[in-house]
């Protein structure tokens, strides 16, 4: 095997900042034996009023998936008391394709024999207009990992026209230094998503060959370098199924939970992908995270941080998202399309193909419907700029 970046050293390009966060998270992980927590560790964390980091870990626990039911109680409360009946909607654009990362994966990886595109301006007009037409004001605009192909300027271009047409913007893209944070909350972007996929840093250098993103650090720093450019919020997740499950729960919610610390006024949130198929390669899956083991993560989220959103995405199906959204979700997609300019139709004009398979397919109106017949109220936004 031919010698490979080493993924713990930052290119020359890439801002460094303290570490003290990743350190925290990296020796708590190391430092935990989710075996030794019993029956009375999760039940009494589940009846505490606020939960330490011992609780969220006994949450998390193999001991805890006997009290699923009194887990799903404690986070239906915590919920309506910190958000009421709300269940937030967004939509993903996706307006490129092209990646120079090699993530083994990930559809969009550099090796993968898909259909790339890139939108250029009248395009993302044309997907704007189509996509404000459902009534959704937020909106969250992807890429590949590209920065020869899309770089920020393009992006922070992408998001000016889009707070045309949505009140609330926000990116998933790959990592920047704190300037280029800066540059694009100028470009009127509200937070920033990134996924660090996995904290296990021996995992991750197996599976992110090639590529920026193979610099562990510099991602899991990101969310930081996004506040020090001045974003009003910061997404985590790891790609539950990639290692793991309950290691990587933890590490995000305590990422999570540290930047909230070191940075009050942050909002906070925090999303959970699991593993799905990609073009040329149907038997990706996420392994020993089925549904109960999601619920649990999502559940100990909500009862660890009763003050962040959690978004579910369309990665799952339309009767787990309907149940969850009970329980401790806040935030949801609707009318989501993860090609590239499919929008106004997956039959007009060149199409980029996507990242992976979505399991509901529901519209804006019918996701709507689901939420109103659960007894939740759907909320476009309730941001208001002075």
């Amino acid at each position: 095997m031919r010698d490979r970046t080493d993924h713990m050293r930052y290119l020359p390009s890439q801002e460094v900042i303290s570490h003290e966060i990743m350190d925290r998270i990296l020796g708590e992980r190391s430092n935990t034996d989710f075996t030794k927590f019993s029956s009375d560790d999760v039940l009494r964390a589940i009846g505490k009023e606020n939960r330490n980091i011992d609780d969220f870990k006994a949450l998390l626990s193999p001991a805890a998936a006997p009290f699923l039911e009194e887990m799903a109680q404690a986070s239906k409360a915590i919920k309506e008391r910190y958000f009421g009946k709300n269940i937030y909607l967004f939509t993903p654009l996706y307006i490129a394709n092209h990646c120079d990362n090699h993530c083994v994966y990930c559809g969009f990886n550099v090796h993968n024999s898909i259909k790339r595109a890139q939108l250029d301006e009248d395009a993302i007009i044309k997907e704007l207009e189509n996509i404000a037409k459902s009534g959704l004001q937020e909106l969250l605009i992807l890429t590949g990992e590209s920065q020869s192909k899309t770089p920020v300027s393009y992006i922070g271009r992408a998001c000016e026209l889009a707070k045309k047409y949505f009140n609330v913007v926000g990116v998933e893209i790959y990592p920047l230094n704190s300037d280029e944070y800066a540059f694009l909350h100028k470009c009127r972007v509200d937070y920033v998503t990134v996924f660090q996929e996995t904290y296990n840093p021996v995992k991750y250098e197996k599976i992110h060959l090639e590529g920026n993103k193979r610099i562990f650090p510099y991602r899991l720093n990101a969310q930081e370098r996004a506040l020090k450019g001045g974003m009003r919020g910061v997404a985590f997740a790891a790609l539950l199924g990639i290692d793991e499950w309950r290691s990587d729960a933890l590490c995000t919610g305590l990422h999570a939970y540290l930047l909230q610390a070191k940075y009050p006024a942050a909002e906070i949130s925090l999303s959970v992908p699991r593993l799905r198929p990609i073009i040329n390669n149907a038997k990706i899956n996420p392994k020993d995270v089925g549904e109960r083991e999601l619920l649990q993560v999502i559940m100990a989220y909500r009862m660890f941080l009763p003050f962040a959103n959690i978004t579910l995405s369309t990665r799952e199906n339309a009767h787990f998202r309907d149940n969850a959204i009970r329980l401790g979700v806040t935030k949801v997609s609707a009318g989501v399309s993860v090609g590239i300019g499919e929008h106004g139709g997956k039959n007009q004009g060149d199409k980029g193909d996507g990242q992976f398979e979505i399991s509901d397919s529901r519209d804006v109106v019918a996701m709507r419907a689901s939420i109103k017949n659960a007894g939740l109220v759907p909320v476009m936004s309730d941001y208001i700029y002075v």
